[in-house]
């Protein structure tokens, strides 16, 4: 798990004590108070966090799938912006994977276990999984190799 991606994530619900928020209140919190990302980056975060699993969304909110209070925020930490570009090897596969017919919330849950089981990359066990699957993900593969 991208620790870098938990704290950004955690960081706009700890802001407001709480594990569920508007998507609006989400962006500007990262865009705004924090000046971390654009407004536009912010979303790009929520959909990244979303296919890890960490958050979902929920009729216009973001709802925390984990516990914002138990994520620490180093004092001086700022996310570097390679979080948002990390995932789109991991989301092309993944939407690669529901046009193939695969429910996301299952081969995201398979992806997350196939991670854990051989150490890898998000990336790498995405690439690994549609493999199996015989769906073809083309350069997202490759991307996917030359992060191993």
């Amino acid at each position: 798990m991208d620790m870098s991606l938990d704290v950004a994530v955690a960081v706009p619900f700890k802001q407001r004590g709480t594990d569920q928020l508007g998507e609006g209140e989400f962006v500007v919190a990262l865009s705004l108070d924090r000046d971390w990302f654009s407004p536009d980056q912010a979303k790009r975060l929520i959909d990244v966090a979303a296919g890890r699993g960490l958050v979902s969304r929920d009729d216009g909110n973001v709802v925390a799938e984990f516990d914002p209070a138990g994520v620490t925020v180093p004092e001086d930490y700022e996310p570097d912006q390679s979080i948002l570009r990390e995932q789109s090897a991991f989301e092309r596969i993944l939407d690669a994977l529901v046009a193939d017919g695969h429910d996301k919330q299952s081969a995201v849950a398979d992806v997350n276990d196939v991670q854990r089981r051989l150490g890898v990359s998000v990336e790498a066990a995405a690439a690994l999984y549609a493999k199996q699957h015989g769906v073809e993900v083309g350069d997202a593969a490759q991307k996917a190799r030359e992060e191993l």
